[in-house]
């Protein structure tokens, strides 16, 4: 089990890069990339899954992390991956607000993970 928890582990983490690293790669553009829905699509199921490994294998038994910490990262990578599906509908009339929440999430979510 704690090999397909490292295997969804790693497809976490690079969804959150493709998600940040996209972000990067739009600032100096009007629109975002697609692959920044991808992304966090990826991490948010691929965190799901997880939680959900690490819970029926027993890798948790020792206490793991809290439950509040896992659903305030799930609703946060749900909500950037809203933004992102609506930023890549709306192409270049993007606005520079969405584009910067969408940053913005994905850090405090990186900020959570390791500081809460």
């Amino acid at each position: 089990m704690e090999i397909v928890y490292n295997v969804f582990t790693v497809l976490h983490f690079v969804g959150w890069a493709m998600v940040l690293g996209g972000y990067f790669a739009s600032l100096k553009g009007p629109g975002i990339s697609k692959g920044v829905f991808h992304g966090a699509a990826t991490a948010a199921v691929a965190g799901v899954l997880m939680v959900g490994v690490a819970e029926m294998g027993g890798l948790w038994d020792d206490g793991g992390p809290s439950m509040t910490k896992i659903g305030i990262k799930l609703v946060v990578a749900v909500v950037i991956a809203v933004l992102a599906f609506v930023a890549t509908r709306k192409g270049d009339d993007l606005s520079p607000a969405l584009k910067h929440s969408i940053g913005a999430l994905t850090l405090v979510n990186i900020v959570v993970a390791v500081f809460v």
